[in-house]
């Protein structure tokens, strides 16, 4: 995670400067192992979950939820994890709200994808053989139940809405995601 959490400081970093914005990374990253062990705002953190605290400025992470993944999906699946992560932090620091939750999210995962993409295009990260497909096998195994209104708060979007957002960022950088 330390990799990944350095990385998206030093890109976040540079594009704030290149606006002429002042940065300021997250606050903490926050391991965790049972649920309610972390609180956001007085609520509880479940298990098997990774979220931005905007009340504490913080990302917490389920520990052997992450493992799972990482040993399921792949390495490349933790930088994806705390992309999505980092960039609600960002679109707070932006002043970025939305009507609904689902697109907050899935310009998170646009978000996501263009710290990846720009950072691999960069030289800074380099993908292995099949990083492509754990992002893409990853995002399919986050995508909200399809019988979930689209309107429903917690909505983050289908398997398929989510691929596109994260792709779209990946392959077109910033410019695809809406930051207004």
């Amino acid at each position: 995670m330390g990799d990944a959490v350095n990385i998206a400081e030093d890109y976040w970093g540079a594009q704030f400067k290149a606006s002429g914005q002042q940065f300021r990374p997250i606050r903490r990253i926050v391991p965790y192992q049972r649920e309610g062990e972390v609180a956001c705002g007085g609520q509880a953190l479940p298990r098997n979950n990774a979220v931005y605290c905007s009340r504490g400025d913080f990302i917490a992470y389920d520990v052997n939820w992450s493992v799972a993944a990482f040993r399921q999906v792949g390495d490349a699946f933790v930088f994806y994890l705390l992309g999505h992560e980092y960039a609600h932090g960002i679109q707070a620091r932006l002043g970025i709200r939305s009507n609904f939750t689902i697109q907050q999210e899935l310009q998170a995962d646009c978000m996501a994808g263009a710290y990846l993409g720009d950072s691999v295009r960069s030289g800074v990260l380099k993908l292995d053989t099949g990083d492509l497909d754990e992002f893409r096998e990853g995002l399919l195994a986050v995508g909200d139940d399809p019988d979930q209104p689209w309107f429903a708060e917690g909505s983050h979007g289908t398997a398929e809405q989510r691929t596109d957002s994260f792709f779209r960022g990946y392959e077109n950088s910033l410019d695809a995601c809406d930051l207004g």
